[in-house]
């Protein structure tokens, strides 16, 4: 049955997506505690609320990607140049489960699951036929990986010697953001304590032999994902990357040696205003503790740098056609916030994998926004409004309260024992699922606006099962060619790097160019570090 048109598609009183309550008028009165010299200043200055550059986007757009990856190496390669070929200006790799939990494809627990969500990529020969024919000085690639995110780092660097390029010329990012894992995402391998080794480890090398890299993408998408809330989402976020600071710092590297060269990772939802101005906080807030707590001196580690995706949790199975809508706000919304990179869903994706035709859509959506729509044309062009200013010092007033909560449970890892953040985000997603059912919070096409018509025609893009059975060949095949002396060496002198104090990535690097598989340098690793069970915490 239908649902009849609601009267209103709000909650009542109005309130945003987050809960944020929402005045009916917004005048000068509203931001009267607002300085805008202090808390505003200009483009590319000093709290970079109104965006890190001068002029953004009429000088430098954003960098447009699409999150992709299916099935075998060889597949995703000629995806990736199908979007480069039609206007993509970097890519990002989406990994399949194995990959990202540390298996290889012929592992048990890889059964199912191989080239599924994501490409099967499981030793050096995989990550080269990846990027067969992509000239890796030419290109910026972002890799959506964490707990084995080293091992991948690694297989990248090896992938581009092997083409004649400098480590030094690399650009991109690797996310390697565990700490949101134990929150939020769930894809972890190693305890808490020697995973935030590898990151400090994989930061630290390349701080001194990748300068361009951004090693590292502090990440709330997953967290929103999950159910977080907007501000949820923004004070766990930095809460994590002030951890990772902190960590680095404590490891001896100064912090304008590496701060420049952090990134993040922000979702965007659907609530566009509130999105603007989370993003608007978001620079504020991170220059200001950069600056005052953590003596940062040079301007570039003020600035806080990110990559947006639009909110995957905001599409529906029901009407899939709306998503593109859905989308294209989402995406005006990372824009008008200032966002330094873009991934658009894809319609279909509640469904499957992006086929070739819905990712195209997405990709378009993006150079719609680019060229046609105006957003390119100044800077902050909400800058000033008082519903957006206010907005702005509400998350930022937010968020300090999470930090005082935080600081007293004594710091994330101590939040994350107690599962301070498990619960929070728990709770929120349960809010927010009520709202939906009680019809408080109204998603066109799911509890209004139904239709028992026809649904629009959607291609569901399906991996063929002969991709499993081809890349367990391979794996054997590559077991049968290589030294296997050579393996053993290599992954013992992993082992040794792993139960001592020096850094860990230079014999990952070596293992990788051995022809040690991804599977047999994580479980080396293994062997020193063991593995995390989540403790119960609700």
């Amino acid at each position: 049955m239908a649902h009849p048109t609601p009267r209103h598609s709000t909650l009542t009183p109005a309130r945003s997506l987050s809960g944020i309550p929402i005045e009916p008028l917004y005048t000068p009165r509203a931001i009267a505690q607002l300085n805008p010299r202090r808390d505003l200043g200009l483009p590319g200055q000093f709290p970079f609320t109104r965006g890190i550059y001068p002029t953004m986007y009429r000088t430098k757009p954003w960098t447009i990607r699409e999150f992709s990856g299916f099935g075998s190496a060889e597949e995703t390669n000629a995806r990736f140049k199908f979007l480069l070929a039609h206007g993509e200006t970097g890519l990002s790799v989406a990994f399949d489960m194995p990959t990202l939990m540390g298996y290889d494809s012929d592992h048990p627990l890889a059964l199912g699951e191989v080239g599924r969500g994501g490409v099967a990529i499981a030793s050096l020969d995989d990550m080269q036929t990846l990027f067969r024919g992509i000239p890796l000085d030419r290109v910026s690639t972002s890799m959506t990986i964490n707990g084995p995110a080293i091992v991948l780092l690694a297989m990248y660097i090896a992938t581009a010697e092997a083409q004649g390029v400098s480590p030094r010329r690399l650009r991109g990012t690797i996310q390697n953001d565990i700490l949101k894992e134990y929150m939020a995402q769930r894809e972890w391998i190693f305890p808490p304590k020697p995973s935030l080794r590898l990151v400090v480890d994989s930061v630290t090398y390349c701080t001194r032999h990748l300068p361009k890299w951004h090693p590292i993408s502090i990440s709330g998408y997953h967290i929103r994902e999950a159910g977080s809330t907007a501000q949820q989402e923004l004070a766990f976020t930095l809460a994590n990357g002030f951890t990772y600071v902190e960590e680095l710092i404590q490891s001896g590297l100064a912090v304008d040696a590496f701060a420049p060269r952090l990134s993040f990772f922000f979702n965007s939802h659907v609530d566009l205003f509130e999105e603007v101005a989370k993003f608007r906080a978001a620079r504020r807030l991170w220059a200001r503790y950069l600056r005052t707590k953590y003596r940062a001196r040079n301007p570039r580690s003020w600035q806080l740098r990110f990559h947006v995706q639009t909110a995957g949790s905001s599409l529906t199975a029901q009407q899939p056609e709306n998503n593109i809508i859905r989308t294209a706000y989402e995406a005006l919304a990372a824009t008008l916030g200032g966002a330094q990179s873009l991934h658009t869903n894809a319609l279909d994706e509640p469904l499957c994998l992006p086929t070739q035709m819905s990712a195209q859509i997405a990709l378009r959506t993006q150079q719609i926004l680019l060229h046609e729509v105006g957003v390119t044309h100044t800077a902050d062009p909400l800058g000033g409004s008082y519903y957006v200013e206010a907005l702005t010092s509400w998350f930022e007033e937010e968020v300090e309260r999470y930090f005082t909560q935080i600081r007293a449970l004594g710091g994330v890892l101590a939040g994350l024992e107690q599962g301070f953040f498990q619960r929070e985000i728990a709770n929120a997603a349960e809010q927010y699922q009520r709202a939906i059912e009680e019809r408080r919070w109204i998603q066109v096409g799911v509890n209004a606006y139904t239709t028992t018509a026809a649904r629009w025609p959607i291609e569901i893009f399906r991996v063929d099962p002969v991709v499993e059975r081809r890349q367990q060949v391979r794996l054997r095949a590559l077991r049968r060619q290589r030294s296997q002396r050579r393996v053993e060496q290599t992954l013992h002198r992993v082992r040794r790097a792993a139960s001592g104090s020096s850094n860990v990535l230079p014999s990952i690097l070596d293992a990788v160019k051995a022809r040690a598989t991804l599977g047999e340098i994580v479980a080396a690793m293994k062997e020193i570090f063991g593995e995390y069970h989540e403790p119960t915490v609700f």
